[in-house]
């Protein structure tokens, strides 16, 4: 059931961060954000999540950089929670290092209507 599923979504940009929030807590999650890298892993690392929804280009520290700290050097870290890139970077050299990093997915935002992001996390979380 969605609404006892914890979502933390790491996105610098504060008014998408908003709506999404806004989308995902109306689709039934509960939902937290954090606006730069340092205090979104802050926040990763206190608290359990069933999934995060994760920006790259941030500041402070990047999503690749949360994302390689979180799994750990071995790449098994916080292995029960889902992490999924969400950014407008296409499928790039950063794309591909942010999987190899042990991401559970990658979504492009421009080729995702804002109100589908509630059926896409449904789809991640069941």
């Amino acid at each position: 059931m969605a609404g006892s599923k914890n979502i933390l979504f790491i996105e610098d940009d504060k008014p998408i961060a908003e709506m999404y929030a806004r989308l995902l807590t109306t689709g039934g999650y509960k939902v937290e954000y954090a606006t730069d890298g340092t205090s979104g892993l802050a926040k990763a690392l206190a608290k359990t999540y069933d999934l995060i929804l994760l920006d790259i280009m941030m500041p402070n520290k990047s999503g690749i950089e949360v994302l390689k700290e979180l799994r750990g050097p071995d790449g098994t870290g916080h292995s029960d929670v889902k992490i999924v890139i969400l950014t407008n970077l296409a499928q790039d050299k950063t794309s591909q290092e942010a999987l190899a990093a042990q991401a559970d997915g990658y979504i492009v935002k421009a080729d995702i209507v804002p109100s589908k992001l509630v059926e896409v996390v449904d789809e991640l979380l069941a």
